[in-house]
C-alpha cells in the first residue's frame, strides 16, 4: 500500500513526474523556507541538461504557487537533484531561479547543444544577481536575496513595504516589513546579524528603518520582532563626524581623496586636526607627493561642511609615507573658531549634562569597532532624565550583554560628575523591543526609599526618543528613591528576627520535655542517680519492644509462609526452561508461556471490557475517539530479565542497559545479523518511536523486510549512547543506520549525569574498556585491579577491632534466638506490598520518578516488546496529570539546570559524530516532541539554543539533523505526559520519519 503524501507534495511530484517522464517513486520532493528542492533518481541517474530542459518548459507554462498550499510562501528557487538509487548524495545539483526562466533555459539549450557537438566551449546566458535587483528597492528582489541565506535554515522570506505616520506632525515615510516564517522558533540572534548585514550592505535609499516579524507556521501571532537600523553608512559617519570623531573624519576625507590617489591620516591634539596627505599606493617610492591646491580644495569643503565639535583648526601637511619632514603645510581655521557654540569638547558639554553629546560619547564607548557600527548598526542609546535618576537604554538587534555596557557605562558617568544626577540605572534590550531583557543601577549619591522606582519605558524607535510612557493607571510609588540594596538590608533584618524567635521556641518545647537541658546549668545538682534510673527504665521498655516485634514479626512470616510442595513444582521446570531459552532459540513460545502463565486472559478487542490496551482500569473520562497505533506485541520483560540474569556480561548498575541489552544479543542470536536500524536515546526514544510501525511504514516507501530495533534506556545522555555505541556494542552489532531520538536535556552539560554516573561505577564498564584497549582512557585502568582484590580483603580482616569482634559476636547471638531475623527479606517484601496497597503507590512512584523521569501510571507499565519498544496507551490529560503531579517550571527543572550544550555531553557527542562517520554508518538525531504546557519560556529559550547547536553540526557527513520538537504541541492525546509519547503518538512519528525523504534508509 502506497503511503498517502500531503496534497501539496503528491501534486507537486505528480507534476515534477509529468514533466520529465520519470516515475512518481523516482520523484521526491521538499519545501524548506521559499526553496523547493526536487530529486530525481532512477535505476541510471538521470541526465542532467535533458531533465532541466524538461523541467524548465514546465516552469514556464506553472505557477507553482498553484499546486502548494495557501498557508506556504511564495517560491523564488528550485533545487534539482539527480543520483542513482541507492545512493545517498547526488550526482549533480542545478538552482534555478524562478524570475529567470529563460535565460537559464537558454544555458541548458545552449549545454545540450554543445554535448551534441561535443564541444567543451563553455555558454550560458548572463544570470543577473539577487543582490543587483534589491539594490533597486523591489520588495520581491530583497526577498528573493534574503532567502539566498535564510532558507539554509529553514525560514521562507516575505518583504512588504508599509506607510509609517511618525507622531511629531512629520510626513509619512516608507518603512520595510519583513516577515519570517519557519516550523520552528528560530533565536533572534541567530537572524539578527545576518539579516542586518545584508539589508545595510544594500544601502537602500528612501527607507529609515527595517522590522522584522518572525512568526511561526500556524500561529496567529507573532513570535517576536526585530527592528534594524538602515541609515546609510555615510549619514552614521557624518553624524560622528559632526561630533569631531576622528575615525569617521578619516574615513570621509579618505572616500574624498581616494579618486585622486591620495591617502589621509588623520590625529587629533589639543583642539587642532592634523591631516597627512601621503600616496595612496607607492610601494617602489616613486610616487608624487600629492598636489597642495588639489588637496585642499577637496578638504576644505568637507571640514566647513561638517564644522567639528571643539576642533578650532586644521593643519594639513603633503609628504610620502616614510618622511619625516612634510613637503609642504598648510593650517585652516574651522567654523569652530568663529562659533562658540562649536567651540566646547563634547566632553566638556557632557559634564554641563548636555544629552545629545552623552549620547554620542556613550555610543563612541559601546561601539568601539567602526567598521562593526556600519555593517550592523551597532549598539544605540537612548537617555532620559528623570527624577534625578540618568535612565540609559542599550539597545541593538542583539541585545547587549549586561556585563558588556553595565561596568563602562557607570564609569564613565561617574567621571563626568554631572550636578543634580543621584543615580544612574541602565537597561538592555533587543531593537525593537519596548520592555527591558536586563537592568542594573547604581546610586552616585546616598538615597532614601521605600520601594524600588518604576522602570521608565522607552520608545521602540528614535523618532520617539522623547517620549516617557508612565500608564496613568499604575499604583502611587511612595518612595522613587529607595535603592535595592536598602530593601534586601530591610528584607535581612525580618529574616533575622525570624530565625531568633523560631530558635527560642523550639529551645523551650526541647527543655520541657525534660530530654534536653540547658549546658550553662549549675553542676552543683547531682543527677547521676537520677539518670541511671531514668537510662534503666527507658532501656527495659525499649528491650520488651523488641521482643515483642520479633514475635509478631515471626508469626506473620509463619502464616504467610507457602507449602514447600509448591516450589518444589516449580523450580524444576523454571530451571528447565531457562536452560532451553538460553541454549537454543526454538524454545521461544514455551519460554514466553511459562512467564505469561500467571497473567489473566484478555478479553477480545471487540468486547466491552473495564481493562484497556495495557490491562489498566479505565477512567471515566477517557477520551472516545480512537487513534491509530500499531498493535500491541508481547511482552518481553520478563524475558529480559531472565536473560540479563542469565548473562556472562557483569551488569552495568543500570538496569533497563542490562535488560535491553540481553534481548539485543538475543536477536543477534537468532538473526545472525545486526538490525537494519537502530533507534537510541532516553525514554522519549524508548516511548516514542515504534519499530514495528517504523518497518511497516517503510516497506510501502519501497524499503521492505528492515528489521528495526529500539535500544532507548530510560535517562540516558550523549554519554550513555556514546558508551553503548563504542563500548558496549561491537562494530560488526551495530546497523547501517542509527536514529537517536531525543532532545535539548540529553545534552545538558551543567547538570550532574546521574545514569552515567552509576554505569560509570559498575564492573561491566571497567570490562568493557578493558576489552577495548583503543579507547582513550583505557590506559588509564590499572592493571592488576582483579589481583589486588584478595590482598585487600585480607588485609581488611587483620585490621578489624576488638569492638568490632565483640560487636558481631553479640550480633550472630542475637540472630540466633530471633524468629524473624532469619526471614528478614520475606518482611521486607511484604512491607513494601503494604506500603504500595495502603499508599496508592506514591512512595515508589516518587523514588522511581528521581531517577527516570516517568510517571506512576507508566511505573506499572515498563513492560518493553521484544522490539525494545515501551508502548503506553495512557493519554495526557493536563486536568488530570497535575492533581498527582506538581507542575514544575523551566527555571526548577534539574534537567535544564545550568544548561549548557558545551562540556562532557558535547565531547561525547563528538566521539559518536567521529564513530559513525568512520565506520560509515548513518546518524539521525531527531529532536522528539513537547507540548505546549512542557514549552514554557525558559525551556523554550535552551530549546532554541540547542537548536542553533545541531544545526551547526548538521554540516557533518552522513549526519542529518530532524527537528519535530514543536510538531503536536497542542494534540495531548499523543503524549502519556508532557515530554514523552504514548503509542499513539509513536506510531505517528515513526510514519513521518518513514516519510521524511531526507533520511538514506538502507536497501536490502
Amino acid at each position: 500500500m502506497k503511503t498517502v503524501l500531503p496534497d501539496r507534495q503528491q501534486s507537486l511530484v505528480q507534476w515534477v513526474s509529468q514533466a520529465t517522464g520519470i516515475n512518481t517513486f523516482g520523484v521526491k520532493v521538499r519545501l524548506r523556507g521559499n526553496d523547493l528542492h526536487i530529486l530525481c533518481e532512477g535505476t541510471e541517474c538521470p541526465q542532467r541538461w535533458r531533465t532541466l530542459s524538461d523541467l524548465l518548459q514546465a516552469l514556464q507554462q506553472t505557477n507553482l504557487d498553484i499546486l502548494t498550499s495557501s498557508e506556504q510562501t511564495s517560491i523564488y528557487q528550485v533545487f534539482v537533484y539527480g543520483r542513482r538509487k541507492g545512493e545517498q548524495r547526488p550526482s549533480w545539483c542545478h538552482r534555478v531561479h524562478l524570475n529567470q526562466i529563460d535565460k537559464h533555459l537558454d544555458q541548458v539549450q545552449q549545454a545540450l547543444l554543445a554535448d551534441s557537438e561535443k564541444s567543451k566551449q563553455p555558454g550560458g546566458a548572463l544570470i543577473v544577481s539577487n543582490e543587483s535587483l534589491a539594490r533597486q528597492g523591489n520588495p520581491e528582489a530583497i526577498a528573493r536575496y534574503l532567502s539566498e541565506t535564510l532558507s539554509t535554515l529553514g525560514v521562507s522570506v516575505q518583504v512588504k513595504i508599509k506607510l509609517y505616520k511618525p507622531k511629531n506632525s512629520q510626513p509619512e515615510e516608507n518603512r520595510l516589513w519583513i516577515f519570517c516564517q519557519s516550523s520552528y522558533s528560530p533565536d533572534a540572534s541567530l537572524l539578527a546579524e545576518p539579516i542586518a548585514q545584508k539589508l545595510r550592505y544594500l544601502k537602500l535609499s528612501g527607507y529609515q528603518d527595517a522590522v522584522i516579524v518572525s512568526q511561526v507556521s500556524g500561529e496567529t501571532a507573532p513570535d517576536w520582532l526585530l527592528r534594524i537600523d538602515l541609515t546609510p553608512p555615510e549619514v552614521m559617519l557624518k553624524e560622528w563626524a559632526r561630533w569631531g570623531d576622528v575615525q569617521a573624519i578619516a574615513r570621509l576625507l579618505t572616500e574624498v581623496l581616494s579618486g585622486l590617489k591620495v591617502g589621509v591620516q588623520v590625529s587629533l591634539k589639543e583642539s587642532t586636526l592634523h591631516i597627512f596627505c601621503i600616496p595612496a599606493f607607492d610601494p617602489l617610492g616613486t610616487a608624487p607627493i600629492p598636489d597642495k591646491v588639489v588637496c585642499l580644495e577637496a578638504i576644505l569643503p568637507q571640514l566647513e561642511a561638517i564644522a567639528p565639535q571643539g576642533i578650532l583648526a586644521a593643519t594639513i601637511y603633503g609628504q610620502k609615507a616614510g618622511d619625516k619632514e612634510p613637503t609642504w603645510i598648510d593650517w585652516l581655521a574651522l567654523p569652530a573658531a568663529n562659533h562658540p557654540a562649536f567651540a566646547l569638547s563634547p566632553l566638556d558639554l557632557a559634564n554641563t549634562g548636555d544629552e545629545p553629546a552623552m549620547v554620542f560619547l556613550l555610543e563612541r564607548l559601546l561601539n568601539p569597532d567602526l567598521d562593526w557600527r556600519l555593517l550592523t548598526g551597532g549598539i544605540r542609546v537612548l537617555l532620559l532624565n528623570k527624577n534625578r535618576l540618568l535612565h540609559i537604554m542599550c539597545d541593538a538587534p542583539v541585545c547587549p550583554q549586561r556585563q558588556q555596557v553595565a561596568s563602562k557605562i557607570t564609569q564613565f558617568i561617574r567621571q563626568l560628575k554631572i550636578s543634580g544626577i543621584m543615580g544612574v540605572r541602565i537597561y538592555g534590550r533587543r531593537a525593537g523591543n519596548k520592555e527591558p531583557f536586563w537592568h542594573y543601577g547604581v546610586d552616585l549619591e546616598h538615597r532614601q526609599r521605600l520601594v524600588p522606582e518604576a522602570t521608565p519605558e522607552f520608545a521602540a524607535t528614535s523618532i520617539y526618543i522623547n517620549d516617557l510612557v508612565t500608564p496613568e493607571t499604575s499604583e502611587p510609588i511612595l518612595r522613587p528613591d529607595l535603592t535595592t540594596e536598602e530593601v534586601q538590608n530591610f528584607v535581612t533584618e525580618v529574616a533575622r528576627d525570624w530565625i531568633a524567635t523560631a530558635s527560642s521556641t523550639a529551645r523551650k518545647f526541647l527543655l520541657k520535655s525534660q530530654l534536653f537541658t540547658e549546658s550553662s546549668e549549675s553542676a552543683e545538682r547531682n543527677h547521676d542517680l537520677q539518670g541511671i534510673k531514668i537510662a534503666l527504665v527507658w532501656g527495659t521498655l525499649g528491650l520488651l519492644l523488641t521482643l515483642q516485634t520479633d514475635w509478631v514479626l515471626g508469626r506473620i512470616i509463619a502464616l504467610n509462609t507457602p507449602t514447600p510442595k509448591v516450589a518444589s513444582a516449580t523450580l524444576p521446570s523454571s530451571s528447565s526452561e531457562q536452560k532451553a531459552s538460553l541454549t537454543s532459540g526454538k524454545n521461544q513460545t514455551e519460554k514466553t508461556t511459562f512467564f505469561s502463565s500467571t497473567s489473566k486472559t484478555k478479553s477480545p478487542p471487540n468486547q466491552s471490557s473495564v481493562f484497556n490496551a495495557s490491562e489498566f482500569t479505565q477512567s471515566d473520562d477517557t477520551p472516545k475517539n480512537n487513534l491509530a497505533a500499531a498493535p500491541l506485541k508481547e511482552k518481553a520483560t520478563a524475558t529480559a530479565i531472565l536473560l540479563a540474569a542469565r548473562s556472562q556480561m557483569p551488569s552495568f548498575n543500570v538496569r533497563q542497559l542490562d535488560e535491553q541489552l540481553a534481548l539485543y544479543k538475543q536477536r543477534l542470536a537468532r538473526t545472525g545479523s545486526p538490525p537494519d536500524v537502530l533507534i537510541i536515546g532516553s525514554s522519549r526514544a524508548l516511548r516514542g518511536v515504534d519499530p514495528a510501525a517504523l518497518s511497516k511504514a517503510l516497506a510501502t516507501q519501497g524499503y521492505p523486510n528492515l528489521d528495526v530495533f529500539n535500544f532507548g534506556i530510560n535517562g540516558a545522555t550523549a554519554q550513555v549512547v556514546d558508551f553503548v555505541i563504542r563500548h558496549v556494542l561491537e562494530p560488526s552489532e551495530l546497523p547501517k543506520i542509527i536514529i537517536w531520538a531525543d532532545g535539548a536535556r540529553a545534552f545538558n552539560g551543567g547538570r550532574e549525569d546521574i545514569t552515567f554516573k552509576s554505569l560509570a561505577a559498575s564492573v561491566g564498564y571497567k570490562q568493557a574498556f578493558q576489552k577495548t584497549p583503543t579507547t582513550a582512557n583505557s590506559n588509564d585502568l590499572p592493571e592488576n585491579t582483579v589481583n589486588s582484590g584478595e590482598e585487600k580483603t585480607k588485609e581488611e580482616k587483620q585490621e578489624i577491632s576488638t569492638y568490632e569482634a565483640v560487636n558481631q559476636a553479640l550480633n550472630q547471638a542475637l540472630a540466633s534466638v530471633s524468629t524473624s531475623y532469619q526471614n528478614r527479606d520475606q518482611i521486607k517484601s511484604l512491607l513494601q506490598k503494604q506500603l504500595l496497597v495502603f499508599g496508592n503507590n506514591q512512595t515508589v512512584a516518587s523514588q522511581k520518578q528521581l531517577t527516570d523521569g516517568t510517571s506512576d501510571e507508566s511505573i506499572s507499565q515498563q513492560a518493553v516488546d521484544f522490539d525494545g519498544f515501551l508502548p503506553l496507551s495512557i493519554r495526557f490529560n493536563p486536568a488530570r496529570y497535575y492533581q498527582k503531579h506538581s507542575r514544575v517550571p523551566g527555571n526548577y527543572d534539574n534537567d535544564y539546570k545550568s544548561f549548557q550544550v558545551e562540556g562532557q555531553q558535547d565531547t561525547a557527542f563528538q566521539e559518536v559524530l567521529q564513530f559513525t562517520q568512520s565506520q560509515k554508518i548513518s546518524l539521525v538525531f531527531v529532536n522528539m516532541p513537547l507540548t505546549a504546557d512542557y514549552l514554557d519560556p525558559v525551556r523554550k529559550q535552551y530549546e532554541q539554543q540547542f537548536q542553533q547547536y545541531m544545526l551547526r553540526l548538521a554540516a557533518n557527513p552522513n549526519f542529518i539533523y530532524r527537528d519535530l520538537s514543536q510538531q503536536w504541541p497542542k494534540v495531548n492525546d499523543f503524549f502519556s505526559d508532557p515530554s514523552h509519547l504514548n503509542r499513539f503518538g509513536a506510531y505517528e512519528v515513526s510514519k513521518k520519519l518513514a516519510n521524511d525523504p531526507m533520511i538514506p534508509w538502507p536497501v536490502k
